[in-house]
């Protein structure tokens, strides 16, 4: 009977022990998302949460981050384990263009998100018509070590600005609603999946504007930026917007360091297949996204990508 117990004892230890050891063996992951103005971050949270639920591995969390810019430099140091980025910024970031003053050879794409939409806003009193009557204003360009500044700067090069031309804030996007309905600054640029928290807020708390850009400005734009494609924002997007106003789009993307296990970017794809619906739950914007983009990324796919997408 002794024997027994000891047994038993002895059996009850062990799958103590690999019960424990497989606890510890639990790997945390980051995925980096944006400030909590825009959508970056809330569906970044779903998308995370999903994550954690399919994954018995792992337990994954979204960060609050500057933005594009900023997810890629901390992906390439470690920091981060996936990132939200738009397109612009994972193209430059691979070529070492742009903001990234060296290449990050290892970045790859792992999956599609929604387009980003340039709203340019002004208050409704504003004089100005286009970006090019912005000289001498103060000009909300996005936070540093985003991919909002980045699209900023070309939108001001393609109407003959540039930061020497303007005040520039480097506001995130509740900042910049913020700022407007305050009189702080004279007008913002924000890239951002509509409806935008923050356009909202900025539309419905104070009366404001929405510029939009020319068919002649986007035709240079795109045909200098391959990662830009045409885009609208619908006529009643938000309060007095009575007509569709033209503007430019960029894709949003996750992605990850070539060096990611092939394991998370197969989850996370099965996720945005089979599961969308979860995401839709956490925002309108999951429904835009589209798997057939993974045909068509900004850098090459990651490996487990490339090899779900051959198994469509």
């Amino acid at each position: 009977m002794k024997m027994k117990i000891e047994r038993w004892v002895a059996c009850l230890s062990v799958a103590v022990l690999v019960a424990c050891g497989s606890e510890g063996r639990v790997e945390f992951l980051s995925l980096g998302t944006a400030g909590t103005g825009g959508i970056y971050y809330p569906l970044g949270g779903a998308i995370a949460s999903r994550l954690s639920i399919a994954d018995s591995a792992r337990q994954y969390t979204a960060e609050v981050s500057g933005g594009s810019v900023e997810n890629v430099n901390r992906l390439a140091s470690g920091q981060m384990d996936l990132a939200m980025v738009i397109a612009m910024t994972a193209y430059q970031a691979q070529k070492g263009e742009g903001d990234f003053t060296q290449a990050v050879p290892g970045l790859r794409a792992v999956a599609p998100l929604y387009p980003n939409l340039t709203h340019i806003l002004v208050p409704a009193r504003s004089a100005a018509r286009s970006v090019a009557d912005f000289a001498g204003y103060r000009v909300s360009v996005g936070a540093a070590g985003s991919g909002t500044e980045q699209l900023s700067r070309h939108v001001l090069e393609a109407h003959g600005l540039t930061y020497d031309d303007i005040e520039p804030r480097y506001l995130s996007f509740g900042e910049s609603s913020a700022a407007l309905r305050d009189g702080a600054i004279d007008a913002a640029i924000i890239s951002v999946g509509y409806p935008a928290a923050a356009v909202l807020e900025a539309s419905t708390t104070g009366s404001m504007r929405l510029i939009g850009i020319q068919p002649n400005v986007l035709g240079r734009m795109l045909a200098e930026h391959p990662y830009y494609s045409p885009g609208e924002i619908p006529s009643g997007a938000y309060p007095g917007v009575d007509a569709v106003v033209p503007t430019l789009a960029v894709l949003n993307w996750v992605v990850a360091m070539e060096s990611l296990d092939g394991d998370v970017v197969t989850i996370l794809l099965n996720i945005m297949q089979d599961d969308r619906v979860s995401l839709e739950r956490v925002h309108d914007m999951a429904k835009q996204i589209d798997m057939g983009r993974l045909a068509s990324p900004p850098v090459p796919l990651h490996p487990a990508a490339a090899q779900w997408l051959s198994q469509r």
